[in-house]
C-alpha cells in the first residue's frame, strides 16, 4: 500500500519577496469546504531549524480547486503575538464539527527548555481564528481532535515522546483518560520516535490514520494504521512498511534534509489526499484511492 504523488514538483514554494514566508512553507493542514480545498501552512523566514538562527513561524492562508495551483495571502493569519507562541505557531491540524473549526497546533514559546506546548483555536471561516490556549500542559505536540465525538467526548491525539496517545474530554478543557496506542518499531523505519500526521479519516473499516516514523539518521517517512471505528485507542492493523518516503530532490535536499512530514488528511470522492512537508522547506501532495486500503 503506497501513496501517490499528484506531481513531481511542489505544490506551494516559499514567497522571497514576502520576509515572512521567504525561507520555506511546510508542516500544512488541510480541508476541503465549499468546493475549495483550504490551506493554513506553517511559514517560516529563516530555515526551519536551530542551525539557521531564531526563525519565527508564522501560519499562512491559502486555496484550490485542484490542490495544484494555489492562491494565497499576502500577509499571515497567525503570528507569534502570545507568550506561548513567541518564536511561533507550529504544524497545524484541523477537523470541522458541525459548524466549527478546531485547529491544535504547536506552541512554541522557546522561554525555557521544552518550552513547547499543544495549542487550540477555533474558527468559523479558517481565517479568523480564536485561540483558547493550551491544551495540555506540559512538552507535547503532534495533534489533532477527532472529526467525530466517542461516547459524547472530544477525542485527542497527542505525542508523549516517543508514543502516540488518545486522551478525552467533555469540554475541550480538562483532558482524561490518556492512553498510549502506538510506539515506535525496534530496528525499523519508525524506530526512534513517532506521531500522527493528518487527523484519520473514516473509511468503512474504521478509522484511517496516516502517521509519521523516524528512524536513527532522523529521516521521516509516512505509514498507516487502522483503528477501531468506536474505540480509536484501539490499533486494528497497521502495514510495516512505509506509505512514502523521501525520493524526489526537493524531499531530500532541503532545510531538513529527507523529510516527508504531514499535517493533512483528506478524505473527498472515495479517495485520500495527503498534504505534505518536503524537507521543512515545500509542500507536496499525494494521495491513495480508498479501495486501495488494504490491511
Amino acid at each position: 500500500m503506497k501513496l501517490t504523488r499528484m506531481t513531481t514538483e511542489p505544490v506551494l514554494t516559499p514567497i522571497k519577496e514576502h520576509e515572512w514566508e521567504k525561507a520555506a512553507v511546510f508542516n500544512a493542514a488541510a480541508v476541503y469546504r465549499h468546493g475549495l480545498f483550504h490551506l493554513i501552512y506553517r511559514a517560516t523566514d529563516l530555515g526551519g531549524h536551530e542551525k539557521y538562527g531564531r526563525y519565527i513561524n508564522t501560519l499562512g492562508y491559502a486555496v484550490s480547486a485542484d490542490l495544484l495551483t494555489w492562491h494565497r495571502y499576502d500577509e499571515p493569519i497567525m503570528v507569534n503575538d502570545v507568550p506561548q507562541e513567541l518564536r511561533g505557531p507550529e504544524d497545524p491540524r484541523i477537523v470541522r464539527i458541525k459548524d466549527t473549526f478546531y485547529m491544535t497546533y504547536t506552541g512554541f514559546g522557546d522561554r525555557f527548555k521544552n518550552d513547547f506546548r499543544i495549542c487550540l483555536a477555533t474558527s468559523k471561516d479558517l481565517v479568523h481564528w480564536d485561540r483558547k490556549g493550551v491544551v495540555l500542559d506540559e512538552p507535547n505536540k503532534n495533534s489533532c481532535i477527532l472529526p467525530e465525538k466517542i461516547g459524547g467526548r472530544y477525542c485527542l491525539f497527542h505525542r508523549r515522546h516517543p508514543d502516540i496517545w488518545v486522551c478525552y474530554s467533555d469540554d475541550l478543557v480538562h483532558w482524561t483518560d490518556h492512553q498510549k496506542i502506538m510506539s515506535p518499531i525496534p530496528n525499523s523505519w519508525n524506530q526512534v520516535r513517532i506521531g500522527i500526521a493528518g487527523p484519520p479519516v473514516k473509511i468503512e473499516a474504521g478509522w484511517f490514520l496516516i502517521f509519521h516514523g523516524v528512524d536513527e539518521h532522523n529521516h521521516y517517512r509516512l505509514g498507516a494504521v487502522l483503528l477501531d471505528a468506536h474505540d480509536p485507542g484501539k490499533v486494528l492493523a497497521r502495514q510495516t512498511t512505509p506509505i512514502i518516503e523521501p525520493e524526489l530532490t526537493w524531499e531530500i535536499k532541503g532545510y531538513v534534509p529527507n523529510v516527508i512530514f504531514s499535517c493533512a488528511t483528506i478524505l473527498k470522492d472515495d479517495r485520500v489526499y495527503c498534504l505534505y512537508g518536503g524537507a521543512d522547506t515545500v509542500i507536496g501532495v499525494a494521495y491513495i484511492d480508498v479501495k486501495d486500503i488494504l490491511f
